[in-house]
């Protein structure tokens, strides 16, 4: 059997998964039932929304934390990093229950537990405390992608999987704009604590919609046992081809989301010499980016497929665009605003690492694959968050100025993207099984 293509690919995965679901009992690929876009498109993109807003709130109330709290930035950023870690360690078991229980199921429950963290956050005046409720909330949104991707899978036909990806993607970088100048405009009124009141209700709202709305799915015992699913989970993680994405995944993926869920408004504040105010635009420009960048791979992305751009193509290209844009703000090169919006604009190639990372692997373990890659995307935010926090209270103690502490730890970043870039370039076919 020759090679087959991205497409062909996603097909056959996705007709697998309609195997298991199909009411007709024909297992073949259908039309999407009626009404989709509000009973099924609707209330997923309203989850996946509140997910990524709930990714990106701390960068704009962080100086109102730190200044109630008294908080350092080593602490502000393990304390914004633990939605990650939690978001992280959580990706294999959710994977299992998506499969074993479906969406629906899984993901309203997962959201009330969103709300619960929520409320805590809101009620939260230490750092234990509010660091639970961020584990909590992390822990909530889990399911919100995969979810998503999981029902896409089941109710749409295999045709239109891309752009109604890319649709879900674009409501995610709603949620991270809404999470920008919008939340900054309601802080004077609400102040944090009532922000994230409002999050609560919104998670029960999301979590209702999810539960009444989907179509309901039967549940299936899955591919194996328990200790065989682990197994092969296990020899994801040392196989080559999926080391050879490991390293974009920590340091791109996962550096992007470190820095446009916190450290981006401190770098705005005290290198570029912006205001809150002003800050909070210029992250609305980076998530404005990055919703036109996921919209364009939604209405592109078949095209391209078509013409062989293949995922990892984009990669590359993505990547090194990259590179060259983190390179000109760090060293102030042209005005700050384009800047900012093409970084939120290449950083929408992040979608494809699953893809890419899975075309190396038997199309039967596409589902484990995505997953794993998943978690090291959330680990890579955890420690680059976290760890920018660290190096800015080392320096800073050294007599370093927030500014110039700000620029080393970004130049470190960028030297781990560099060296982790190295092993795309290099020239491997997949397997004929994949």
């Amino acid at each position: 059997m020759g090679l087959q293509t991205a497409p062909n690919l996603g097909n056959r995965v996705l007709q697998v998964h309609n195997l298991g679901f199909d009411s007709s009992g024909g297992g073949m690929s259908r039309a999407a039932p009626p009404g989709a876009w509000s009973r099924i498109f609707l209330p997923f993109a309203l989850g996946y929304y509140l997910s990524y807003l709930l990714r990106t709130v701390n960068a704009v109330i962080s100086p109102a934390l730190t200044g109630e709290l008294g908080l350092s930035a080593a602490q502000l950023g393990l304390l914004t990093s633990m939605y990650f870690f939690a978001f992280g360690l959580a990706q294999l078991p959710v994977g299992i229950a998506l499969d074993r229980y479906g969406p629906r199921r899984v993901e309203s429950a997962l959201l009330l537990v969103t709300a619960l963290g929520a409320v805590l956050f809101a009620l939260g005046d230490s750092m234990v405390g509010l660091g639970l409720a961020r584990a909590l909330i992390g822990l909530g949104v889990s399911a919100c992608l995969m979810g998503a991707l999981k029902g896409l899978a089941l109710w749409y036909p295999p045709e239109r999987q891309s752009s109604m990806t890319g649709f879900i993607m674009a409501c995610g970088a709603m949620g991270a704009l809404t999470a920008s100048a919008p939340v900054e405009a309601m802080m004077p009124l609400l102040g944090w604590r009532g922000v994230f009141w409002g999050i609560a209700v919104v998670a029960l709202v999301a979590s209702a919609t999810l539960l009444r709305s989907l179509p309901r799915e039967a549940p299936t015992a899955g591919s194996g046992d328990l200790a065989g699913v682990l197994k092969s989970v296990a020899g994801i993680f040392v196989a080559p081809a999926f080391l050879r994405f490991a390293g974009t995944s920590l340091f791109f993926v996962g550096g992007f989301m470190a820095l446009q869920s916190l450290w981006a408004v401190p770098w705005l504040m005290e290198v570029e010499g912006l205001d809150l105010a002003a800050a909070a635009r210029m992250l609305l420009w980076l998530n404005l980016g990055m919703l036109l960048g996921q919209l364009s791979i939604g209405v592109f992305g078949v095209r391209l497929a078509r013409r062989g751009v293949q995922p990892l193509r984009l990669l590359h290209v993505g990547y090194a665009g990259l590179l060259l844009v983190q390179a000109a703000i760090l060293f102030g090169v042209g005005p700050v605003a384009p800047k900012w919006l093409l970084l939120g604009a290449l950083s929408a190639v992040n979608s494809q690492a699953y893809l890419a990372t899975a075309n190396h692997f038997p199309r039967e373990m596409f589902g484990r694959v995505s997953t794993s890659i998943n978690l090291m995307a959330f680990a890579g935010a955890f420690l680059v968050q976290w760890g920018i926090g660290l190096v800015l209270d080392a320096l800073r103690a050294s007599g370093w100025t927030m500014a110039d502490s700000l620029r080393l730890a970004f130049a470190a970043l960028l030297v781990l993207q560099v060296i982790s870039f190295l092993p795309l370039l290099s020239r491997q076919r997949p397997p004929e099984s994949a």
